[in-house]
Formats: structure tokens, C-alpha cells, sequence
């Protein structure tokens, strides 16, 4: 009890304190903590947004595992993934690599040039690719044609479109990813690579056993980001192909499922279920690449 009385009163006695860094966590608790246990206790009943809400037990998650299009939104995703974040992080690390080169001049500038994409409006993106990947009229069928290539419908197939969306992503995403791989190559001590030099190894060899080891943290923190940002991907598909994913559903995405299935065809309950389950296959699959990355540095 004494202790009790200890704390409020230490509480009262910082009480200014304690009101001038409470905005926060009041809005945090408002637009944070109260959304996701709310969704949480959403993913257990039925709900259309205006009728009554009834208790449905396990039924959406059951159902959730039974349904033929989530896990069609959950391979599509993983899919686009691949295609996008393998060659973003790739080239990503190329451009760090070269804008760190003592030869590069301007690199203030370049640095910033990189970095645009990622505070462009991704609408605005994501309309102008599909100027670019469009079927009849597109810049890339245009560029085909020029060559005596055939058109390429990229929007009517379901390979196309996941193509389309990769793209964005790595267009968007590579600067942003450049930027970090930079900052980390920076804090690598150059007297390491005088060292190799003088062992007689080359640049190929150092860049293998000194930049890519020295930079492990780095690559690990920006696969991580990467995994989430991926798994959330919402606006690039339903810009370019639509609400319903596009042919053969194949730009359906798991956000993107989630959204049609809460907003548009007002099943509350449900979305909140696919919600928790998009949650539960980032935590695992960033925990997979998380070892996978920590297993090849130990």
C-alpha cells in the first residue's frame, strides 16, 4: 500500500511532466492500440458495418484457411516479392556501391535523385506505369513494335501483371534501399581495405570478404523491411489492375483481398480474420529470412 501511494505520488509530484509527453500516447491509444484490439475482436464475429455484430467463434479463420482465393492473394503475393525485392535489393546495393566510389562526382545529387521515387505519390506512379504497360498503346509495346516484336498484352496476363507491379516496386523502392546500403558502407573502416590491398587482394575479392560481411546488418534490416513492405503491397495492384486483381486475379494481393472483402463486400469479420492472418505469415516469414540472413554471417 505504501509503495502504491509511493508512485502516485511521485506520479502527482512530475504530473507536468507527465501531461506534456501524454498527447502522444493518448493518440496512440486512440489510432493504435484501440484499432487493433477492436479488429481483433472483429476477426470473431460477423459483422456488415451497419447491422447488428454476432459472435461467429472460429468460423472466419476457419473459413479463411478454406478459401481457395485467400491463399490464390497469398501466392500472388509471395510471387511478386520475389520478382520485386531480389533485383531491388541487388541493384539497390550497386548504386550504394557506386555512389561510395572516390571517382563518382555529384554524389550529393545523385543521392537525392535516387531517393525521389520513393516521396513520389505512388498514384501518380502507378497511373503512369500503367501508361507504360498498357496493352494497345503502352510505351513498352510501342518499343516492342519499333523492333518488329509482337505486342505483348502485359495487363491481360496474369505473368504480366505481376511484372507490372514488380516494376513499380523496384522503381520505387531501390533509392530508398540505396540510401541505407550507402550510409552502412560509410561507417566500413577504410583501413580494412588498405590492409586487403596490401595483401595483394583485389576489389572483387574485397568487396566479397570485407563490404558484403560489414554490411550483413544492414542487408538483414533491409530484408526485413522489405518482407513487411511486400506483404502489405495495396496501392500498386488496385491502381493498375483493379479491385478484382486483374485477368485471372493475378495482381490480387493480400491487402488488396482484404480491402474487397471488408469494404466492398461489407464482410467486416472476415477482412479482420484475413487481417491477423496477413500478420501471423509476416512474423513467420520475416523470422525465415531473419535466419537465413543471421545464418550465413555466424
Amino acid at each position: 500500500m505504501d509503495r502504491k501511494k509511493s508512485l502516485l505520488s511521485q506520479i502527482w509530484e512530475h504530473r507536468a511532466l507527465y501531461a506534456a509527453i501524454s498527447p502522444f500516447y493518448i493518440l496512440f491509444a486512440v489510432f493504435g492500440l484501440f484499432p487493433i484490439g477492436f479488429s481483433l475482436y472483429l476477426a470473431f464475429h460477423k459483422w456488415d458495418g451497419i447491422g447488428i455484430m454476432t459472435y461467429n467463434g472460429l468460423n472466419n479463420f476457419k473459413y479463411m484457411l478454406t478459401d481457395a482465393e485467400f491463399w490464390q492473394a497469398v501466392g500472388n503475393t509471395f510471387m511478386i516479392w520475389i520478382y520485386s525485392t531480389i533485383p531491388m535489393l541487388f541493384f539497390a546495393l550497386i548504386v550504394a556501391f557506386l555512389l561510395h566510389a572516390p571517382f563518382v562526382k555529384f554524389r550529393t545529387l545523385f543521392r537525392v535523385g535516387y531517393f525521389l521515387p520513393n516521396v513520389t505519390s505512388i498514384v501518380a506512379v502507378a497511373i503512369i506505369f500503367g501508361a507504360l504497360f498498357a496493352n494497345n498503346y503502352g510505351f513498352l509495346n510501342y518499343l516492342l513494335q519499333s523492333v518488329g516484336l509482337p505486342v505483348v498484352e502485359w495487363l491481360n496476363a496474369p505473368w504480366g501483371i505481376k511484372v507490372a507491379i514488380s516494376s513499380m516496386v523496384v522503381w520505387r523502392w531501390t533509392g530508398y534501399n540505396a540510401v541505407i546500403y550507402l550510409a552502412g558502407l560509410q561507417s566500413i573502416p577504410q583501413t580494412l581495405y588498405e590492409a586487403a590491398k596490401i595483401d595483394g587482394a583485389s576489389g572483387i575479392q574485397s568487396f566479397f570478404r570485407i563490404t558484403i560481411p560489414m554490411l550483413r546488418p544492414v542487408i538483414l534490416f533491409t530484408v526485413i523491411t522489405s518482407t513487411i513492405g511486400g506483404m502489405q503491397l495495396f496501392t500498386e495492384p488496385q491502381i493498375l489492375v483493379g479491385n478484382d486483381g486483374g485477368a485471372g486475379a493475378a495482381g490480387m494481393t493480400i491487402v488488396l483481398y482484404l480491402y474487397r472483402e471488408s469494404f466492398i463486400n461489407n464482410y467486416f469479420g472476415y477482412g479482420a480474420a484475413v487481417g491477423w492472418g496477413m500478420f501471423l505469415i509476416i512474423a513467420l516469414f520475416s523470422i525465415v529470412n531473419w535466419k537465413l540472413v543471421q545464418g550465413k554471417s555466424s
